[in-house]
């Protein structure tokens, strides 16, 4: 394993005991940079390996859809863990808490955790941290080159980041080792949060019910070899075509953990597949999605509007007092209840479904600019309508994707116009020129309100 994807980030007494991997941003026994250098670092010191996991009693806007989608797949990664000799100890309650108590009770040597760049996961790990004495080491399996050193700053656009990401991508696009069993066994067993009182959890959870996205790593697998064989050829014409969707629909996929963009990016460069849709497919992968982990990671106020750029804030500035066409309420556009089917029918697949096709997002979100009072408004209610619906919202990409419609980050001005200023604009003309709307409008909405009211 490359030692560079894993950093120390707190020092301690060096003791015996077993070696702790507190799972939170990768769910998976596979391909996971973290679980990796937790087993080696016990096979180093002859110890035992475990797997622990404390399960939120809240996180952001998620719901019972996400909780449902989360507990199913950790639970599978579980049976995996477990058949390796991996004892895997799920907690329930706030992991500031309960992680430190469980390493506690292992008298456990280190701790190996999860890289993430989200304020409410980086503050879990301060506390935590903070209450534990000993070694503590993170690991970045969500990118491919790790984020600290893909960039020691906020980049400006993908065109800057792109040239550091290929300069170090031959150094870390490679096959990955494959997790063994471990020869250790921990001889005495703390307690652990059974499944049925996890989904008892779940089930008390509020919010929109599960989708048709099956949850776990054998369903990710399945998904990916599904996208190479059918739509993977044709993603580099048509993957902003929201009516014949070649997109790879791995998104829940890779937020939950449940496989590693390294994984899906080595099985595209070796499919048999058209050359553009591949190179198209991996900029969107790679590139644009670890601009989104830099973008959050350096940027602290990444999900309000103190994070556009100079010339974003003036030119929104500048037109803060023009007339909308419309203002609506959250309850009118949570419903769905808007003059326009075609937003109408984006914010319907997302409730319906838990995923919305990636052009659909942008309109989705200019046109909540559009329709509110204000930038800080839309910023807030895009947010919250994405992490309580979408399967894959509370993620960098998200954030950075309404920043980007918004604010214009990583983006530059456009021709100026009413509202927007020169933050970039989508209308619905312009969409209606590059697919057959209606038949979107129809498949969302159905018959009853295909028309403008």
């Amino acid at each position: 394993m490359i030692p560079s994807r894993t950093r120390q980030i707190k020092s301690g007494p060096q003791h015996s005991g077993p070696v702790v991997y507190w799972m939170h941003r990768e769910h998976r026994a596979q391909d996971n940079f973290a679980l990796l250098f937790a087993q080696q670092q016990a096979l180093l010191r002859k110890q035992p390996l475990c797997v622990t996991y404390a399960l939120a009693p809240a996180f952001l806007e998620a719901r019972h859809r996400q909780f449902s989608f989360l507990s199913a797949g950790l639970r599978e990664t579980a049976v995996e863990l477990e058949g390796l000799g991996i004892p895997f100890l799920l907690r329930m309650g706030l992991p500031a808490e309960e992680i430190p108590a469980l390493v506690r009770e292992l008298g456990a040597s280190i701790l190996v955790t999860d890289f993430d760049v989200l304020r409410l996961k980086r503050q879990w790990m301060v506390e935590v941290c903070r209450s534990l004495n000993m070694d503590v080491f993170e690991a970045d399996s969500r990118n491919i080159v790790p984020c600290w050193l893909a960039s020691p700053k906020k980049e400006y656009a993908a065109r800057t980041i792109r040239p550091k990401l290929h300069g170090l991508l031959p150094e870390y696009l490679v096959e990955p080792p494959v997790l063994a069993p471990h020869p250790i066994p921990l001889t005495e067993r703390p307690a652990s949060a059974n499944w049925d009182t996890v989904y008892r959890f779940v089930a008390s959870r509020p919010g929109p019910k599960p989708t048709r996205f099956a949850p776990g790593s054998k369903a990710a697998s399945i998904a990916l070899a599904a996208f190479l064989r059918t739509r993977l050829n044709r993603y580099g014409k048509g993957r902003n075509v929201p009516t014949d969707p070649v997109i790879s629909r791995l998104s829940p996929y890779l937020h939950f953990g449940q496989i590693s963009a390294l994984r899906i990016a080595l099985t595209v460069l070796d499919a048999n597949a058209d050359r553009d849709s591949k190179d198209s497919y991996l900029e969107e992968l790679i590139i644009r999605r670890e601009l989104s982990d830099n973008f959050c990671h350096y940027e602290p106020d990444y999900d309000n509007t103190d994070s556009f750029a100079d010339w974003a804030a003036a030119t929104l500035s500048k037109h803060a007092k023009d007339p909308r066409p419309h203002l609506y309420s959250d309850e009118q556009l949570e419903q769905g209840l808007t003059h326009d089917p075609l937003w109408n029918a984006a914010q319907m697949e997302m409730v319906n479904t838990g995923h919305m096709h990636g052009y659909m997002r942008m309109y989705w979100a200019k046109k909540i600019l559009e329709w509110t009072e204000s930038p800080e408004r839309a910023m807030r209610t895009c947010i919250e309508l994405n992490d309580r619906y979408q399967l894959d919202g509370r993620d960098s990409n998200g954030y950075t994707g309404i920043a980007w419609s918004i604010g214009g980050v990583h983006d530059r001005a456009w021709q100026e116009r009413p509202v927007f200023g020169k933050i970039r604009s989508m209308t619905y003309n312009g969409a209606k020129s590059k697919f057959k709307i209606q038949e979107y409008i129809d498949a969302q909405l159905g018959n009853s309100r295909k028309s403008l009211p």
